[in-house]
């Protein structure tokens, strides 16, 4: 059972546009404080693009303070222009968290996928969907980016709330493990 509150800041870095997600976790569940996204001008010189990337993760780390960061890590495209320059979005992200004190984590497209609807080839439809249910919440964002982020925030809780392999508690059906984590339950 979570013993304490954390926040974690989820990131779906990009170039133009950003998705952000700040959830926080405690005893009673997961809350969505703020969820949005950072849209920069394409026009723009691409260092000032990452000037601004970073100072909006430093804005909402001095807003919200969380403790952990998530962000999503590029995944291997064709194009190799737009993948360095996606790196370089995900690199000042990262760096900002760095900065202001966060574990920061990456987790693979598919990796976040599988963990919120259990489909690593979802699409982000169905990956919104499912955090609407997850996070008992009827917002849909006009960017799926922001929803990406979330999903990168809601995952890396779950990946931090797993059951330990080392762990010697067997179980013998989903009763007796309900009944050996009763925090688990979403009411």
């Amino acid at each position: 059972m979570q013993k304490e509150t954390k926040i974690i800041l989820g990131i779906d870095p990009g170039t133009v546009v950003m998705g952000y997600a700040l959830i926080k976790v405690d005893t009673k569940g997961l809350k969505l404080l703020e969820m949005g996204v950072l849209k920069l001008s394409s026009k723009a010189h691409a260092h000032d693009r990452l000037k601004t990337i970073h100072e909006k993760v430093s804005s909402l780390i001095k807003l919200y303070h969380p403790s952990e960061m998530s962000i999503e890590a590029p995944f291997f495209g064709k194009n190799v222009q737009s993948m360095l320059k996606l790196g370089r979005a995900q690199g000042v992200a990262i760096a900002a968290g760095i900065q202001g004190g966060l574990s920061v984590a990456e987790y693979a497209p598919k990796k976040i996928k599988q963990s919120i609807t259990g489909n690593g080839n979802a699409d982000k439809i169905q990956v919104m969907k499912m955090l609407q249910k997850i996070m008992s919440i009827d917002e849909k964002p006009e960017y799926l980016d922001a929803s990406d982020a979330l999903a990168a925030a809601v995952c890396h809780h779950f990946q931090g709330n797993k059951i330990s392999a080392t762990d010697k508690t067997t179980f013998k059906g989903w009763e007796a493990f309900l009944q050996k984590n009763p925090g688990r339950i979403k009411k």
